[in-house]
């Protein structure tokens, strides 16, 4: 029972994701392709990667993922800022198109958060937020990579 009710929503969770990106994603100049629209989300869970580590985690050679990246500085959703420590390389940051763009995706996340609010007892959502901060922090250590 567990496992079903977990895979439904998550798979509704992608669900309406994925949707939201074909509306979003148009064959015209300067719009994201469904595959930058994805490589933006890595990008944004890795907090601000060198080049080097988004293609390590995408495990995709050097070259690809600076293709990648160039093209998403080229269309205004990415820029480069130097590190701090070694100024030869730098951090991928995502600008305020790219948050535009997501605001248009993370709106169903929230207006479930919304729902459940309305819907549980502060105690019953206050457990559920304790649940799903030890299944992120604890139970998933293969996404540690962030």
């Amino acid at each position: 029972m567990l496992e079903k009710s977990f895979i439904d929503v998550y798979d509704k969770f992608k669900l309406q994701f994925y949707r939201k990106v074909f509306e979003l994603v148009r064959e015209r100049d300067g719009s994201l392709s469904a595959m930058e629209a994805f490589s933006l989300e890595v990008i944004k869970m890795l907090n601000q990667p060198t080049v080097s580590q988004f293609a390590d985690f995408l495990n995709i050679s050097q070259s690809n993922a600076t293709y990648k990246v160039n093209n998403l500085i080229k269309k205004g959703y990415l820029e480069r800022e130097n590190s701090q420590v070694d100024r030869r390389e730098y951090h991928l940051i995502l600008s305020e198109k790219y948050y535009h763009y997501m605001d248009l995706l993370t709106s169903y996340e929230l207006k479930v958060v919304r729902r459940m609010k309305e819907r549980f007892s502060p105690e019953d959502a206050g457990k559920l937020d304790e649940m799903l901060r030890v299944i992120a922090d604890e139970l998933m250590p293969e996404c540690k990579e962030r």
